[in-house]
């Protein structure tokens, strides 16, 4: 019994290394792009709103995009993330209207239509949840080097836990790469950084 648990701890130390090496290599190569100029995060994608309309990426250009990818059954960093998007939003007045927030779920499965439109009235009014065929969010997530997963252990429990990376994106009216914010950013950072970035 006590080796079970051995290898099962030693397990569980591998796969955090794992997430937090993708983590890095996200952040890492974020911070490159936004030096170099060099648009390698973000791109097409083809995914079905809250509301059932079918969207791609250029249904909204015109204004950035601040894209955060979850699942709404995730039990605290989604909710935590999604609610610092909508503080900061709501804390940087009119320029708001600049931005449209944009959650993509990374557990179709779940994640129905009906599903995401009763999930999104939480948070920001104008927040549009996206969903899609596995192969359609998948797309999605690879355009953004996100990573995602069925938690090790869930097995075919309909409560499975999905493994994730936990950043917002900021993307440019044509949507272009801007910046990306970690897990952890504050309501108060990023309003300042996105001021910043709107104000021009």
């Amino acid at each position: 019994m006590k080796a079970r648990i051995v290898r099962i701890a030693l397990a569980s130390l591998a796969g955090l290394a794992i997430a937090a090496g993708i983590a890095w290599w996200q952040v890492k190569n974020a911070e490159t792009v936004a030096t170099s100029g060099t648009a390698s995060v973000g791109g097409p994608f083809q995914l079905t709103d809250h509301t059932g309309k079918a969207v791609t990426d250029a249904d909204f250009r015109g204004r950035h995009m601040l894209v955060y990818f979850g699942y709404t059954f995730c039990p605290d960093v989604c909710p935590t993330e999604l609610s610092t998007m909508t503080v900061g939003l709501d804390r940087i007045g009119p320029l708001a209207d600049k931005v449209q927030p944009v959650f993509i779920s990374v557990d179709p499965q779940r994640d129905t239509v009906a599903h995401l439109a009763e999930y999104v009235k939480l948070f920001h009014p104008r927040l549009t949840g996206l969903t899609g065929t596995p192969e359609q969010v998948r797309a999605a997530a690879k355009a953004y080097r996100v990573y995602y997963a069925k938690a090790p252990g869930s097995g075919d429990s309909p409560d499975y836990l999905m493994d994730h990376s936990s950043f917002l994106y900021l993307m440019g009216p044509q949507g272009n790469f801007v910046t990306v914010y970690p897990a952890g950013t504050t309501p108060d950072r990023l309003a300042e950084d996105l001021k910043k970035r709107l104000a021009g």
